[in-house]
Protein backbone atom coordinates (compact mmCIF):
# COMPACT_ATOMS: atom_id res chain seq x y z
CA UNK A 1 0.00 0.00 0.00
CA UNK A 2 0.85 3.78 -1.08
CA UNK A 3 1.93 5.25 2.19
CA UNK A 4 -0.26 8.85 2.03
CA UNK A 5 -1.16 10.54 5.63
CA UNK A 6 1.79 12.89 4.92
CA UNK A 7 0.55 14.06 1.52
CA UNK A 8 -3.21 13.82 2.05
CA UNK A 9 -3.71 15.66 5.19
CA UNK A 10 -6.97 16.40 6.82
CA UNK A 11 -6.11 19.98 5.58
CA UNK A 12 -5.57 18.54 2.19
CA UNK A 13 -8.42 16.52 1.83
CA UNK A 14 -10.69 19.37 2.54
CA UNK A 15 -9.37 21.87 0.27
CA UNK A 16 -9.84 19.06 -2.80
CA UNK A 17 -13.38 18.39 -1.72
CA UNK A 18 -13.97 22.00 -2.37
CA UNK A 19 -12.06 22.77 -5.42
CA UNK A 20 -14.21 19.75 -6.98
CA UNK A 21 -17.25 20.60 -5.27
CA UNK A 22 -17.12 23.82 -6.73
CA UNK A 23 -15.54 23.67 -10.29
CA UNK A 24 -16.30 19.92 -11.17
CA UNK A 25 -19.22 20.08 -12.70
CA UNK A 26 -18.30 23.41 -14.72
CA UNK A 27 -15.40 21.02 -16.09
CA UNK A 28 -17.86 18.31 -17.17
CA UNK A 29 -19.85 20.61 -19.05
CA UNK A 30 -16.49 21.92 -20.65
CA UNK A 31 -15.43 18.31 -21.64
CA UNK A 32 -19.08 18.23 -23.44
CA UNK A 33 -18.58 20.58 -25.07
CA UNK A 34 -15.59 19.32 -26.41
CA UNK A 35 -17.56 16.44 -27.75
CA UNK A 36 -19.96 18.74 -28.91
CA UNK A 37 -17.61 20.37 -31.28
CA UNK A 38 -15.66 17.31 -32.40
CA UNK A 39 -19.21 16.45 -34.09
CA UNK A 40 -19.71 19.79 -35.50
CA UNK A 41 -16.20 19.79 -37.04
CA UNK A 42 -17.11 16.17 -38.41
CA UNK A 43 -20.46 17.31 -39.83
CA UNK A 44 -18.25 20.23 -41.97
CA UNK A 45 -17.14 23.02 -39.71
CA UNK A 46 -13.36 24.51 -40.18
CA UNK A 47 -11.99 25.89 -36.84
CA UNK A 48 -12.05 30.11 -37.28
CA UNK A 49 -11.12 32.88 -35.45
CA UNK A 50 -14.35 33.46 -33.07
CA UNK A 51 -16.32 36.96 -34.00
CA UNK A 52 -17.56 37.16 -30.50
CA UNK A 53 -14.39 37.50 -28.68
CA UNK A 54 -13.02 40.63 -31.76
CA UNK A 55 -12.96 42.76 -28.85
CA UNK A 56 -9.99 40.75 -27.01
CA UNK A 57 -7.79 40.47 -29.92
CA UNK A 58 -8.61 43.91 -30.81
CA UNK A 59 -8.25 45.41 -27.40
CA UNK A 60 -5.37 47.06 -25.83
CA UNK A 61 -3.79 44.76 -23.02
CA UNK A 62 -0.90 43.02 -21.80
CA UNK A 63 -0.05 40.35 -19.32
CA UNK A 64 1.74 41.48 -15.77
CA UNK A 65 5.10 41.06 -15.56
CA UNK A 66 6.75 38.00 -14.92
CA UNK A 67 8.04 37.58 -11.36
CA UNK A 68 11.98 37.88 -11.30
CA UNK A 69 12.67 34.17 -11.03
CA UNK A 70 10.77 33.65 -14.22
CA UNK A 71 12.06 36.59 -16.25
CA UNK A 72 14.75 34.39 -17.88
CA UNK A 73 13.62 31.05 -19.10
CA UNK A 74 15.87 30.64 -22.23
CA UNK A 75 16.55 27.05 -21.87
CA UNK A 76 13.36 24.81 -19.79
CA UNK A 77 13.98 20.96 -19.52
CA UNK A 78 11.28 19.17 -18.88
CA UNK A 79 10.38 15.64 -17.17
CA UNK A 80 8.43 13.42 -14.68
CA UNK A 81 8.72 13.65 -10.59
CA UNK A 82 11.05 10.87 -9.62
CA UNK A 83 13.42 11.49 -7.50
CA UNK A 84 16.62 11.25 -9.65
CA UNK A 85 14.88 13.18 -12.32
CA UNK A 86 13.59 16.10 -10.25
CA UNK A 87 17.36 16.30 -9.02
CA UNK A 88 19.54 15.94 -12.45
CA UNK A 89 16.91 18.84 -13.95
CA UNK A 90 17.11 20.89 -11.33
CA UNK A 91 20.84 20.84 -11.42
CA UNK A 92 21.31 20.94 -15.04
CA UNK A 93 22.16 24.32 -16.28
CA UNK A 94 18.96 25.40 -17.12
CA UNK A 95 16.86 28.13 -16.32
CA UNK A 96 12.95 26.19 -15.49
CA UNK A 97 12.58 22.55 -14.89
CA UNK A 98 8.85 21.82 -15.66
CA UNK A 99 7.96 18.84 -13.33
CA UNK A 100 5.82 17.31 -15.37
CA UNK A 101 2.25 14.81 -13.92
CA UNK A 102 0.91 14.90 -17.27
CA UNK A 103 2.62 13.25 -20.73
CA UNK A 104 5.94 12.32 -19.12
CA UNK A 105 4.06 10.64 -16.34
CA UNK A 106 2.59 7.13 -16.06
CA UNK A 107 -0.19 8.28 -13.39
CA UNK A 108 0.29 5.30 -10.78
CA UNK A 109 -1.16 6.05 -7.58
CA UNK A 110 2.69 5.60 -6.20
CA UNK A 111 3.68 8.02 -8.75
CA UNK A 112 1.66 11.17 -7.89
CA UNK A 113 2.43 10.52 -4.04
CA UNK A 114 5.67 10.57 -4.39
CA UNK A 115 5.81 13.08 -7.00
CA UNK A 116 4.54 15.70 -4.64
CA UNK A 117 7.06 14.60 -2.01
CA UNK A 118 9.80 15.15 -4.38
CA UNK A 119 8.25 18.16 -5.23
CA UNK A 120 8.37 19.15 -1.18
CA UNK A 121 11.69 18.31 -0.86
CA UNK A 122 13.08 20.11 -4.23
CA UNK A 123 11.94 23.19 -2.80
CA UNK A 124 12.88 22.47 1.33
CA UNK A 125 16.73 21.86 -0.89
CA UNK A 126 16.33 18.75 1.09
CA UNK A 127 15.92 16.16 -1.82
CA UNK A 128 18.67 13.66 -2.11
CA UNK A 129 18.95 9.96 -3.29
CA UNK A 130 21.42 7.72 -2.34
CA UNK A 131 21.08 5.15 -5.00
CA UNK A 132 24.77 2.97 -3.27
CA UNK A 133 26.65 3.87 -6.16
CA UNK A 134 26.04 7.29 -6.29
CA UNK A 135 24.37 10.42 -4.23
CA UNK A 136 22.20 12.77 -5.90
CA UNK A 137 21.99 16.45 -3.96
CA UNK A 138 20.50 19.73 -5.31
CA UNK A 139 23.63 22.15 -6.23
CA UNK A 140 23.39 25.79 -5.39
CA UNK A 141 21.78 27.62 -8.59
CA UNK A 142 18.52 25.01 -8.94
CA UNK A 143 16.27 25.97 -12.33
CA UNK A 144 12.87 27.44 -11.08
CA UNK A 145 10.35 25.12 -10.64
CA UNK A 146 7.41 25.01 -13.01
CA UNK A 147 4.59 21.97 -12.58
CA UNK A 148 2.28 20.81 -15.28
CA UNK A 149 -1.01 19.12 -13.73
CA UNK A 150 -2.87 16.95 -16.16
CA UNK A 151 -5.56 18.00 -18.52
CA UNK A 152 -9.06 18.70 -17.71
CA UNK A 153 -9.78 15.16 -19.25
CA UNK A 154 -8.18 13.02 -16.64
CA UNK A 155 -9.64 11.84 -13.29
CA UNK A 156 -7.38 10.50 -10.14
CA UNK A 157 -9.28 7.56 -9.57
CA UNK A 158 -7.62 6.90 -6.17
CA UNK A 159 -9.34 9.82 -4.42
CA UNK A 160 -13.24 10.35 -4.57
CA UNK A 161 -15.51 13.26 -4.16
CA UNK A 162 -18.82 12.74 -3.45
CA UNK A 163 -18.98 9.19 -4.96
CA UNK A 164 -16.80 10.07 -7.76
CA UNK A 165 -13.52 10.64 -8.94
CA UNK A 166 -11.74 14.18 -8.38
CA UNK A 167 -10.54 15.80 -11.31
CA UNK A 168 -7.05 14.51 -12.24
CA UNK A 169 -6.59 19.02 -13.01
CA UNK A 170 -7.83 20.07 -9.71
CA UNK A 171 -5.57 17.09 -8.04
CA UNK A 172 -2.52 17.97 -8.90
CA UNK A 173 -3.02 21.64 -9.13
CA UNK A 174 -4.67 21.49 -5.57
CA UNK A 175 -1.76 19.49 -3.69
CA UNK A 176 1.27 21.58 -5.28
CA UNK A 177 -0.54 24.80 -4.68
CA UNK A 178 -1.87 23.91 -0.81
CA UNK A 179 1.56 22.15 0.35
CA UNK A 180 3.61 24.56 -1.40
CA UNK A 181 2.99 28.10 -1.52
CA UNK A 182 4.52 28.53 2.02
CA UNK A 183 7.70 26.98 0.74
CA UNK A 184 7.73 28.85 -2.41
CA UNK A 185 7.60 32.32 -0.69
CA UNK A 186 10.13 31.79 1.56
CA UNK A 187 12.48 31.14 -1.30
CA UNK A 188 11.36 33.87 -3.46
CA UNK A 189 9.61 31.72 -5.95
CA UNK A 190 5.44 31.08 -5.82
CA UNK A 191 2.81 28.41 -7.66
CA UNK A 192 3.93 28.83 -11.43
CA UNK A 193 1.74 26.30 -13.87
CA UNK A 194 2.08 24.90 -17.48
CA UNK A 195 -1.59 24.44 -18.05
CA UNK A 196 -1.71 20.97 -20.96
CA UNK A 197 -4.60 20.17 -23.47
CA UNK A 198 -6.25 23.87 -23.60
CA UNK A 199 -9.13 24.08 -26.83
CA UNK A 200 -10.61 27.27 -25.65
CA UNK A 201 -10.14 30.23 -23.79
CA UNK A 202 -13.79 28.83 -21.47
CA UNK A 203 -11.56 26.14 -20.45
CA UNK A 204 -8.67 28.56 -19.29
CA UNK A 205 -11.36 30.77 -17.64
CA UNK A 206 -11.95 27.79 -15.55
CA UNK A 207 -8.27 27.60 -14.53
CA UNK A 208 -8.46 30.77 -13.63
CA UNK A 209 -11.70 30.33 -11.16
CA UNK A 210 -9.87 27.29 -9.61
CA UNK A 211 -6.59 29.97 -9.25
CA UNK A 212 -8.90 32.57 -7.80
CA UNK A 213 -10.83 30.34 -5.74
CA UNK A 214 -7.14 28.92 -4.00
CA UNK A 215 -5.88 32.12 -3.37
CA UNK A 216 -8.31 33.64 -1.76
CA UNK A 217 -8.87 30.38 0.41
CA UNK A 218 -5.60 29.43 1.17
CA UNK A 219 -5.32 33.67 1.89
CA UNK A 220 -2.29 34.58 -0.53
CA UNK A 221 -3.36 37.93 -3.11
CA UNK A 222 -4.62 37.10 -6.61
CA UNK A 223 -2.07 37.09 -9.06
CA UNK A 224 0.55 34.78 -6.89
CA UNK A 225 -0.17 31.71 -8.93
CA UNK A 226 0.92 32.55 -12.78
CA UNK A 227 0.88 30.13 -15.48
CA UNK A 228 1.73 29.56 -19.07
CA UNK A 229 -0.49 27.95 -21.10
CA UNK A 230 0.42 24.95 -23.94
CA UNK A 231 -0.60 26.16 -27.56
CA UNK A 232 -0.97 22.08 -28.64
CA UNK A 233 -4.37 21.56 -29.98
CA UNK A 234 -5.26 23.30 -33.28
CA UNK A 235 -8.11 24.95 -31.85
CA UNK A 236 -6.36 26.75 -29.27
CA UNK A 237 -4.11 27.78 -31.94
CA UNK A 238 -7.23 30.36 -32.66
CA UNK A 239 -7.69 31.85 -29.07
CA UNK A 240 -4.40 32.72 -28.36
CA UNK A 241 -5.11 36.46 -27.30
CA UNK A 242 -8.60 35.01 -25.93
CA UNK A 243 -6.30 32.22 -23.57
CA UNK A 244 -3.77 34.22 -22.47
CA UNK A 245 -7.19 37.44 -21.45
CA UNK A 246 -8.53 34.68 -19.77
CA UNK A 247 -6.14 33.89 -17.05
CA UNK A 248 -6.10 37.56 -16.10
CA UNK A 249 -3.26 38.49 -13.28
CA UNK A 250 -2.44 34.61 -13.59
CA UNK A 251 -1.11 34.89 -17.21
CA UNK A 252 2.50 34.42 -17.86
CA UNK A 253 3.09 32.92 -21.52
CA UNK A 254 2.15 30.53 -24.29
CA UNK A 255 4.12 27.49 -25.37
CA UNK A 256 4.44 26.14 -28.90
CA UNK A 257 3.17 22.21 -27.86
CA UNK A 258 4.19 20.94 -30.98
CA UNK A 259 3.89 16.82 -30.53
CA UNK A 260 0.62 17.34 -29.20
CA UNK A 261 -0.65 20.08 -31.65
CA UNK A 262 0.27 17.34 -34.55
CA UNK A 263 -1.95 15.15 -32.88
CA UNK A 264 -4.90 17.88 -32.32
CA UNK A 265 -5.04 18.39 -36.42
CA UNK A 266 -5.67 14.66 -36.46
CA UNK A 267 -8.24 14.33 -33.98
CA UNK A 268 -10.01 17.03 -34.94
CA UNK A 269 -9.59 17.20 -38.42
CA UNK A 270 -7.96 13.96 -39.58
CA UNK A 271 -11.79 12.60 -41.09
CA UNK A 272 -11.14 15.19 -43.94
CA UNK A 273 -8.87 14.13 -46.62
CA UNK A 274 -6.93 17.03 -47.15
CA UNK A 275 -5.39 16.84 -43.48
CA UNK A 276 -4.19 13.42 -44.14
CA UNK A 277 0.02 13.76 -42.70
CA UNK A 278 2.76 12.18 -43.81
CA UNK A 279 5.18 10.25 -41.47
CA UNK A 280 5.65 11.58 -38.13
CA UNK A 281 9.54 11.78 -38.48
CA UNK A 282 9.01 14.25 -41.84
CA UNK A 283 6.52 17.13 -39.84
CA UNK A 284 8.91 19.78 -39.04
CA UNK A 285 8.15 23.17 -37.60
CA UNK A 286 9.01 24.11 -41.31
CA UNK A 287 6.18 22.61 -42.47
CA UNK A 288 3.31 26.05 -43.64
CA UNK A 289 0.93 25.20 -41.28
CA UNK A 290 3.26 24.94 -38.29
CA UNK A 291 5.55 27.78 -39.91
CA UNK A 292 2.06 29.83 -39.49
CA UNK A 293 1.38 28.35 -35.77
CA UNK A 294 4.88 29.46 -34.14
CA UNK A 295 4.82 32.57 -35.82
CA UNK A 296 1.45 33.66 -34.37
CA UNK A 297 2.83 32.38 -31.18
CA UNK A 298 5.12 34.58 -30.89
CA UNK A 299 3.53 37.62 -32.19
CA UNK A 300 0.46 37.20 -30.01
CA UNK A 301 2.25 36.67 -26.90
CA UNK A 302 4.39 40.17 -27.69
CA UNK A 303 2.31 42.03 -28.21
CA UNK A 304 0.33 41.82 -24.51
CA UNK A 305 3.98 41.05 -22.91
CA UNK A 306 3.96 37.35 -22.55
CA UNK A 307 7.01 34.91 -23.10
CA UNK A 308 6.82 32.71 -26.00
CA UNK A 309 8.14 29.75 -25.65
CA UNK A 310 9.57 26.95 -28.21
CA UNK A 311 9.10 23.43 -28.43
CA UNK A 312 10.59 20.15 -27.59
CA UNK A 313 13.56 18.79 -28.63
CA UNK A 314 13.20 14.98 -27.93
CA UNK A 315 16.70 13.96 -28.77
CA UNK A 316 18.42 11.10 -26.26
CA UNK A 317 22.02 11.52 -26.73
CA UNK A 318 23.60 8.39 -27.21
CA UNK A 319 27.29 7.54 -25.96
CA UNK A 320 28.05 4.44 -28.54
CA UNK A 321 27.51 6.44 -31.33
CA UNK A 322 28.83 10.48 -32.37
CA UNK A 323 27.54 10.13 -35.99
CA UNK A 324 24.36 9.63 -34.47
CA UNK A 325 25.00 12.43 -32.19
CA UNK A 326 26.62 14.71 -34.64
CA UNK A 327 23.46 14.17 -37.24
CA UNK A 328 21.05 14.98 -34.35
CA UNK A 329 22.58 18.07 -32.41
CA UNK A 330 22.93 19.70 -35.87
CA UNK A 331 19.16 19.52 -36.12
CA UNK A 332 18.70 20.65 -32.34
CA UNK A 333 20.94 23.09 -33.17
CA UNK A 334 19.17 24.10 -36.35
CA UNK A 335 15.57 24.03 -34.61
CA UNK A 336 16.37 26.10 -31.68
CA UNK A 337 18.52 29.08 -34.06
CA UNK A 338 14.75 29.36 -36.21
CA UNK A 339 12.81 29.68 -32.88
CA UNK A 340 15.61 32.31 -31.88
CA UNK A 341 15.25 34.20 -34.48
CA UNK A 342 11.77 33.79 -34.56
CA UNK A 343 11.66 35.68 -31.34
CA UNK A 344 11.10 33.06 -28.93
CA UNK A 345 12.17 33.68 -25.63
CA UNK A 346 13.13 30.70 -24.39
CA UNK A 347 13.27 26.75 -25.74
CA UNK A 348 12.32 22.97 -24.26
CA UNK A 349 14.67 19.67 -24.21
CA UNK A 350 14.08 16.60 -22.80
CA UNK A 351 17.84 15.43 -21.57
CA UNK A 352 20.27 17.37 -19.61
CA UNK A 353 23.10 16.69 -22.28
CA UNK A 354 20.84 19.40 -24.61
CA UNK A 355 21.15 22.13 -22.31
CA UNK A 356 24.46 23.31 -23.44
CA UNK A 357 23.29 23.73 -26.93
CA UNK A 358 20.02 25.39 -26.60
CA UNK A 359 22.08 27.83 -24.08
CA UNK A 360 24.69 28.57 -26.59
CA UNK A 361 21.79 29.32 -29.33
CA UNK A 362 19.99 31.95 -27.07
CA UNK A 363 22.85 32.84 -25.18
CA UNK A 364 24.03 34.35 -28.49
CA UNK A 365 20.41 35.87 -29.32
CA UNK A 366 19.74 37.27 -25.71
CA UNK A 367 22.91 37.80 -24.42
CA UNK A 368 22.60 40.05 -20.96
CA UNK A 369 18.50 40.92 -21.55
CA UNK A 370 16.57 38.08 -19.70
CA UNK A 371 14.08 37.74 -23.29
CA UNK A 372 13.54 39.11 -26.52
CA UNK A 373 9.81 40.49 -25.42
CA UNK A 374 10.53 43.70 -26.97
CA UNK A 375 10.53 42.16 -30.83
CA UNK A 376 7.02 42.80 -31.45
CA UNK A 377 7.48 40.57 -34.72
CA UNK A 378 4.08 43.20 -36.22
CA UNK A 379 5.52 41.61 -39.36
CA UNK A 380 2.97 38.40 -38.92
CA UNK A 381 -0.77 38.98 -39.66
CA UNK A 382 -3.07 36.17 -37.98
CA UNK A 383 -4.60 34.02 -41.07
CA UNK A 384 -6.54 30.80 -40.34
CA UNK A 385 -6.02 29.65 -43.98
CA UNK A 386 -2.59 29.40 -43.12
CA UNK A 387 -3.40 27.69 -39.60
CA UNK A 388 -5.13 25.04 -41.80
CA UNK A 389 -2.69 24.28 -44.91
CA UNK A 390 -1.92 21.40 -43.44
CA UNK A 391 -2.20 20.11 -47.49
CA UNK A 392 1.01 21.67 -48.42
CA UNK A 393 3.14 19.94 -45.96
CA UNK A 394 6.02 18.01 -47.75
CA UNK A 395 6.53 14.63 -46.89
CA UNK A 396 5.86 10.83 -47.95
CA UNK A 397 3.75 8.12 -46.10
CA UNK A 398 6.10 4.98 -45.98
CA UNK A 399 6.20 1.76 -44.98
CA UNK A 400 8.81 2.83 -42.52
CA UNK A 401 7.04 5.47 -40.79
CA UNK A 402 4.72 3.03 -40.70
CA UNK A 403 7.13 1.27 -38.57
CA UNK A 404 8.36 3.68 -36.31
CA UNK A 405 4.64 4.54 -35.61
CA UNK A 406 3.55 0.75 -34.61
CA UNK A 407 6.70 -0.24 -32.90
CA UNK A 408 7.06 3.49 -30.62
CA UNK A 409 3.46 3.01 -30.00
CA UNK A 410 3.54 -0.32 -28.49
CA UNK A 411 7.05 0.11 -26.89
CA UNK A 412 5.44 3.39 -25.09
CA UNK A 413 2.06 1.67 -23.98
CA UNK A 414 4.08 -1.15 -22.43
CA UNK A 415 6.09 1.32 -20.56
CA UNK A 416 3.29 3.60 -19.67
CA UNK A 417 1.37 0.39 -18.41
CA UNK A 418 4.49 -0.50 -16.08
CA UNK A 419 4.77 3.10 -14.71
CA UNK A 420 7.17 4.98 -16.85
CA UNK A 421 5.73 7.97 -18.60
CA UNK A 422 8.91 9.24 -20.53
CA UNK A 423 10.98 6.69 -22.39
CA UNK A 424 13.53 6.57 -24.80
CA UNK A 425 13.02 4.88 -27.99
CA UNK A 426 15.42 4.80 -30.91
CA UNK A 427 17.39 7.83 -29.26
CA UNK A 428 14.14 10.25 -28.95
CA UNK A 429 12.43 10.68 -25.84
CA UNK A 430 9.07 9.18 -26.34
CA UNK A 431 5.84 10.62 -23.88
CA UNK A 432 2.32 10.62 -23.91
CA UNK A 433 2.15 13.33 -26.75
CA UNK A 434 4.74 11.50 -28.99
CA UNK A 435 2.67 8.29 -28.66
CA UNK A 436 -0.56 10.27 -29.94
CA UNK A 437 0.77 11.04 -32.70
CA UNK A 438 1.88 7.27 -34.15
CA UNK A 439 -1.22 5.74 -33.04
CA UNK A 440 -3.76 8.71 -34.97
CA UNK A 441 -1.37 8.74 -37.57
CA UNK A 442 -1.42 4.94 -38.03
CA UNK A 443 -5.85 5.54 -37.35
CA UNK A 444 -5.83 8.00 -40.09
CA UNK A 445 -4.10 6.35 -42.88
CA UNK A 446 -5.90 3.41 -42.25
CA UNK A 447 -9.03 5.50 -42.49
CA UNK A 448 -8.01 7.10 -45.84
CA UNK A 449 -6.77 3.94 -47.71
CA UNK A 450 -2.78 4.85 -47.27
CA UNK A 451 -2.22 1.97 -45.88
CA UNK A 452 -4.14 -1.16 -45.40
CA UNK A 453 -5.32 -3.24 -42.26
CA UNK A 454 -3.58 -6.60 -43.72
CA UNK A 455 -0.21 -4.00 -43.73
CA UNK A 456 -0.82 -3.02 -40.47
CA UNK A 457 -1.38 -6.64 -38.97
CA UNK A 458 1.58 -7.58 -41.07
CA UNK A 459 4.07 -4.52 -39.95
CA UNK A 460 2.56 -5.12 -36.25
CA UNK A 461 3.53 -8.84 -35.95
CA UNK A 462 6.97 -8.68 -37.37
CA UNK A 463 7.08 -5.60 -35.00
CA UNK A 464 6.38 -6.90 -31.67
CA UNK A 465 8.27 -9.85 -33.02
CA UNK A 466 11.14 -8.23 -32.30
CA UNK A 467 10.76 -6.76 -29.52
CA UNK A 468 10.23 -10.00 -28.08
CA UNK A 469 8.16 -11.54 -24.83
CA UNK A 470 5.74 -9.18 -22.67
CA UNK A 471 3.82 -6.78 -25.20
CA UNK A 472 0.48 -8.58 -25.41
CA UNK A 473 -1.46 -5.87 -23.43
CA UNK A 474 0.31 -3.11 -24.41
CA UNK A 475 -0.02 -4.58 -28.45
CA UNK A 476 -4.14 -5.24 -27.62
CA UNK A 477 -4.31 -1.32 -26.37
CA UNK A 478 -2.56 0.09 -29.50
CA UNK A 479 -4.71 -1.83 -31.35
CA UNK A 480 -8.13 -0.76 -29.80
CA UNK A 481 -6.52 3.19 -29.81
CA UNK A 482 -5.18 2.59 -33.64
CA UNK A 483 -7.08 0.24 -35.44
CA UNK A 484 -10.93 0.99 -33.90
CA UNK A 485 -13.60 2.07 -36.47
CA UNK A 486 -13.81 5.29 -33.94
CA UNK A 487 -11.07 7.27 -32.96
CA UNK A 488 -10.49 7.31 -29.54
CA UNK A 489 -9.77 10.81 -27.82
CA UNK A 490 -7.20 10.30 -25.91
CA UNK A 491 -5.07 6.89 -25.27
CA UNK A 492 -4.48 7.33 -21.95
CA UNK A 493 -8.02 7.29 -20.86
CA UNK A 494 -8.17 3.50 -22.06
CA UNK A 495 -4.90 2.96 -20.80
CA UNK A 496 -5.59 4.18 -16.78
CA UNK A 497 -7.99 1.53 -17.25
CA UNK A 498 -5.51 -0.99 -16.91
CA UNK A 499 -3.11 0.60 -15.16
CA UNK A 500 -2.18 -1.04 -11.99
Amino acid sequence: MTRTDDVLTPEAVEFLHLLQRELGAEREELLAERHRRAQRLRDGELPGFLEETRHVREGDWRVPPAPADLADRRVEITGPTDRKMVINALNSGAKVFMADFEDANSPTWENMIDGHRNLSDAIDRTIRLDTGEKVYELGDTPATLLVRPRGWHMVERHFEVDGKPISGSLFDFGLYVLRNHERLKGIGSGPYFYLPKLESHREALLWNRAFELAQDTIGIPRGTIRATVLIETILAAFEMDEILWALGPHATGLNAGRWDYLFSVIKKLGHRPEFVLPDRNSVTMRAPFMWAYAEQLVHTCHRRGAHAIGGMAAFIPSRRDPEVNRVALEKVRDDKEREASQGYDGTWVAHPDLVPVALEVFDRVLGDRPNQLEVLREDVVPDAAALLNVAATPGEITEDGLRNDVSVGIQYLAAWLRGSGAVAIFNLMEDAATSEISRSQVWQWLHHGKVGRDDVRRVTDEEVGKLGDGYEEARALFDQVATGDEFVEFLTLPAYERLG
